[in-house]
């Protein structure tokens, strides 16, 4: 059974790609993940750059990945974790109270408290109650521990998105603690975004359409500076703040609408992904900042099929996301974004076969979890944006889907840098390889990508 300590994964839990898996497999995940829970810090080195263990074996689990694939792809993975921190018992019991637990957050080495606190709560009153408690109630609380699980590129979320949709509490308690112990920079930005867009009373525009609106504003769509420490917080947000605001301010989502604009930013999370992984002359690859904007999606699913999230919550965070997808177009420079790339895309093996029958070499890659993770993530969002193929908003349709399965695997096959940090800047392309032709044996290069 699976606890507040104890990760159990079962062969009929899968997650959203409802894939068949066998009790070996499941036996291993269960293995692995508890491991990664009671060995590793939630970051493996002092940078704040990011453990992907427990996203990786999931994402390789729930696409039909074997024992002995999850068991590779930790290995690969785990020789460079930082081992896990002592936590503190006076400071565990201070995290009781808010006014004394605001002291704490935004510091990692109090990342062991905070885990073992909620792994408490949970404990106590089950994960669907904590999490309501800590992230849905709207309270002050709530909006701060908010804030903080759309900081770090998102990894707060993408580390709960994985505890809500297999149903684990321990997994659940980490993506809060994860979130407790990263900063709160987006809080000004988030909250006057949505400040401003009560007097907005003009219906949302697609989303498409305003990340248009972003590439033609000037001022916005070059903010973004290559010697920026962080591009949003440094560039987009120092330099064009009003222009942010103004763009931003028009994302409003109605109740009613809440299935169908999830599925748009959904598509178009995918649709600006994957179109500004190309550059004439170049490889394609996908950028590593959008790449995590399509890779957190399906959480919005798994959230949207809790009864006991408040509606209102499930807007609420579906219109954050959106504004942060504008934010990080911007501050990767706004590559041009034109479906005709995706259509008349070639792949490698000049072979359109289906999407699945790519994971074979993504089980078998060497990296941290990033690709199947995108993988997984576009598979998803096929499904949820098929019923809605009739919409203007909709530009991948058919085999388009297969093309843009087939771009992800070829995109980290072709040697260089797996992800490229900035699609829109020219000099983040030139250690990417010059375009070779699709049936040339290109293989990549053993864990190139930086972690974040």
């Amino acid at each position: 059974m699976a606890t507040a300590h104890t990760i159990q994964i079962t062969p009929d839990n899968t997650g959203l790609w409802h894939v068949s898996q066998d009790e070996s497999a499941a036996k291993k995940a269960s293995e692995l993940l508890q491991e990664d829970l009671e060995k590793h810090h939630v970051f493996f080195n002092h940078d704040g750059f990011h453990n992907h263990i427990s996203h990786h074996i999931l994402s390789l689990y729930g696409t039909g990945a074997s024992a002995e694939q999850m068991k590779r792809g930790y290995a690969e993975n785990a020789s460079y974790q930082r081992p896990t921190l002592k936590t503190h018992e006076k400071v565990i019991e201070e995290l009781k109270n808010w006014d004394t637990a605001k002291k704490r957050v935004g510091k990692d080495q109090y990342y062991p408290d905070f885990l073992a606190f909620f792994q408490s709560e949970i404990e106590r009153s089950g994960w669907e109650k904590v999490l309501y408690e800590y992230m849905f109630k709207g309270d002050e609380r709530c909006e701060d521990m908010l804030v903080r699980m759309l900081a770090g590129f998102l990894h707060p979320l993408i580390q709960l998105m994985y505890g809500v949709e297999w149903k684990q509490p321990a997994m659940v308690a980490m993506g809060l603690a994860q979130a407790a112990v990263h900063q709160d920079n987006l809080r000004s930005f988030l909250l006057a975004a949505e400040k401003a867009s009560e007097s907005v009373s003009a219906p949302m525009p697609s989303i498409a359409s305003l990340l248009e609106e972003v590439r033609s504003n000037e001022k916005l769509a070059t903010s973004a500076h290559t010697n920026d420490g962080n591009k949003i917080r440094d560039g987009v947000l120092a330099r064009a703040w009003d222009e942010t605001i103004t763009i931003t301010s028009r994302v409003k989502v109605k109740p009613e609408e809440l299935d169908e604009k999830t599925a748009e930013m959904y598509h178009t999370a995918i649709y600006e992904g994957s179109l500004a992984a190309f550059r004439p002359g170049k490889e394609p690859k996908y950028d590593f900042f959008l790449m995590h904007h399509i890779n957190v999606c399906p959480i919005f699913i798994a959230i949207n099929s809790q009864d006991w999230i408040p509606m209102e919550s499930k807007v609420r965070l579906l219109e954050w996301k959106i504004r942060m997808d504008l934010v990080q177009y911007a501050a990767r420079s706004c590559p041009p974004l034109s479906i005709n790339k995706i259509a008349s895309y070639v792949p490698r093996d000049k072979n359109l076969s289906p999407a699945n029958e790519q994971l074979p070499r993504l089980f078998v890659l060497e990296d941290d979890g990033h690709a199947i993770k995108l993988f997984r993530a576009v598979g998803l969002g096929q499904r949820v944006c098929e019923k809605y193929e009739d919409k203007d908003w909709v530009q991948i349709k058919g085999d388009l889907w297969t093309r843009v399965s087939h771009l992800v695997v070829d995109s980290v096959e072709s040697g260089g840098p797996c992800w490229v940090r900035g699609a829109g800047d020219p000099s983040a392309w030139k250690d990417v390889p010059d375009r070779q032709e699709a049936d040339n044996d290109c293989v990549s290069d053993k864990l190139q990508q930086v972690h974040l």
